[in-house]
C-alpha cells in the first residue's frame, strides 16, 4: 500500500514514517507541506493520503479539496492536534475517509489506514461528537478571502490572488465580519480559525 504522508513537523513526520514503515505492506513517502504533496500527487498515484491540517502553503483540507476538484477519489486520512467541529465538518463534506487526533495510539492509526483503504470511514468518537457543534456560517469564497486577510494581505492583493475585484473582496470580508460578530477582519479571522472554519 503506497501512502503519502504530509506533515510539516519534522520530528513527527520522521516518527510516523518510521512507525508506519514497520508495517510490511506499507510503503511511505513523506513530505513537509501540502504544496509538495500536491506536486507528488500530480506525478504519482498513491493508495492513501495521510495529512496534517495546518501546514505551510496548502492545508491538508485544501489539499483534499484540490483532489476532489481534480475528481481524484484518493482515500484520505486527516491527523490533527485540533479537536474542532469546523475542521471535522469540512473534512466530512470532502468525503475524507478518516479523521484522527495525533495523540491516538499508533495501532489505531494502522487499523484506520487498513479500514479506510477498504472503503470504510473512521472518525475518532470525540471528533464525531464535536461535529455536532457550531455550524460554519462562512461561504467558501468568504473563507478564502478571510484566510488571505489573516495572512496579512491587503484587499488589493487578495483581489489579485483570487482574480476578483477589490469591491467583491470587500463584500466577502464584510459579510464574514458580520456573520462572525467580529469588529474587523483580523478579529473575524481569529474567531474563524479558533472554531476550525478557516
Amino acid at each position: 500500500m503506497n501512502i503519502l504522508l504530509a506533515e510539516d513537523q519534522t520530528m513527527l513526520r520522521d516518527a510516523l514514517s518510521t512507525l508506519l514503515g514497520l508495517e510490511p505492506s506499507f510503503s511511505i513517502t513523506a513530505v513537509s507541506d501540502g504544496l509538495k504533496a500536491q506536486a507528488l500527487l500530480r506525478e504519482k498515484s498513491f493508495d492513501i493520503l495521510l495529512t496534517d491540517i495546518e501546514m505551510p502553503g496548502l492545508s491538508g483540507l485544501d489539499l483534499v479539496a484540490w483532489l476532489r476538484e481534480q475528481q481524484n477519489p484518493l482515500a484520505s486520512i486527516i491527523i490533527t492536534t485540533f479537536n474542532r467541529a469546523g475542521f471535522v465538518r469540512r473534512a466530512l463534506a470532502l468525503d475524507v475517509g478518516g479523521f484522527l487526533l495525533k495523540d491516538a495510539p499508533s495501532d489505531q492509526l494502522v487499523d484506520a489506514i487498513y479500514r479506510v483503504h477498504r472503503g470504510e470511514r473512521v472518525i475518532a468518537s470525540e471528533l464525531a461528537l464535536q461535529a455536532l457543534g457550531d455550524q460554519d456560517p462562512l461561504t467558501d469564497k468568504e473563507r478564502r478571502a478571510l484566510r488571505l486577510a489573516h495572512e496579512g494581505l491587503s484587499t488589493a492583493h487578495i483581489a489579485q490572488k483570487l482574480c476578483l475585484s477589490e469591491g467583491t473582496i470587500r463584500n466577502y470580508l464584510s459579510e464574514a465580519i458580520s456573520k462572525l460578530g467580529a469588529g474587523n477582519r483580523v478579529d473575524a479571522a481569529r474567531i474563524a480559525r479558533h472554531r476550525g472554519w478557516l
